[in-house]
């Protein structure tokens, strides 16, 4: 069994219109928030389910706002994420993005300081582990062109929508 990092203690499913995900939690925060399907899903995890963990509990309100238009449901879930330092610098940018708002792949990486960097960008989005609530959807090629999404660009595609957005 796999797992995103050592210290997950709990997990749930969460159904969206969209597809089921699989919220993992820590005593910290939420870790990952992964669809069915989605590139660099950690598979099966080796910790018990339980959608009433306070983290879980929190993720699955903060989807369900979301679905519901609510502009800002991060705020309502603690984040517990890992990866190297520049990852960490690139999601965090990722959360900057307001609901309706997008940036390419070039304006992350000059955002975080690299802007040579675009390629490494969008390997940590494309590594982004909380799905949704952490926007990476938002992230768009030159030009405005609907490229690379870990979940499948039909939902990419469906997620800017909802949030008013044309692209591609």
């Amino acid at each position: 069994m796999t797992q995103p990092h050592p210290r997950l203690v709990a997990q749930s499913r969460i159904d969206t219109p969209l597809g089921p995900l699989t919220a993992a939690a820590t005593d910290l925060g939420l870790a990952g928030l992964w669809f069915d399907d989605q590139a660099h899903h950690p598979g099966p995890l080796a910790v018990p389910a339980d959608a009433r963990h306070p983290v879980l509990a929190a993720a699955t309100s903060a989807v369900s706002a979301y679905f519901n238009g609510d502009a800002e449901p991060l705020r309502q879930v603690a984040l517990d994420l890992h990866g190297t330092p520049f990852q960490l610098a690139v999601w965090r940018a990722l959360q900057a993005l307001p609901r309706g708002a997008t940036a390419t792949y070039g304006q992350i990486a000059a955002g975080v300081g690299s802007p040579a960097a675009v390629r490494a960008a969008g390997a940590a989005i494309g590594r982004n582990p909380v799905s949704i609530l952490v926007p990476c959807h938002r992230v768009l090629g030159k030009g405005g062109a609907l490229t690379g999404y870990a979940g499948g660009l039909h939902r990419k595609q469906a997620l800017l929508q909802a949030e008013g957005i044309v692209a591609g």
